[in-house]
């Protein structure tokens, strides 16, 4: 494994990583590699923010799975102030209303996606205030 910066070990990284894993039986071992250059082209300063797709055809869905994550992380840690544990659905629905759609993925696609990488990050989240 590579070094990280600490701006890649997040949540959101380690989560946009774990989803990239599980969808990969689905969208391609490709996939993986996808998410590595959207987390690297975001951390190289590309001015991504949360909710903005990478500009980046052949790694579209590695830069939404990002996006996703990155957003996700955003909201928990907002509510987080609010509950000591938000919900996952409160999540996804807060991510799904904030992030545009893309056009390239069905509606149904895309809350998948957004179901899996809520998961992830509110996992990797929760196992790093136990750590």
């Amino acid at each position: 494994m590579s070094e990280r910066t600490a701006a890649t070990e997040n949540p959101a990284s380690r989560g946009a990583r774990a989803a990239a894993r599980r969808m990969a039986a689905t969208h391609g071992a490709q996939l993986e590699a996808q998410v590595e250059a959207a987390l690297h082209a975001q951390g190289a300063g590309s001015g991504a923010r949360a909710g903005q797709y990478l500009d980046a055809d052949p790694v579209a869905l590695g830069s939404l799975i990002v996006s996703v994550a990155s957003l996700a992380w955003t909201v928990y840690q907002d509510l987080r102030t609010r509950t000591p544990s938000p919900s996952r659905p409160v999540i996804a629905r807060r991510v799904r209303i904030e992030l545009p759609a893309d056009g390239r993925t069905t509606p149904e696609e895309r809350d998948r996606i957004i179901d899996i990488v809520v998961e992830e990050v509110t996992r990797n989240a929760e196992d790093g205030e136990q750590a």
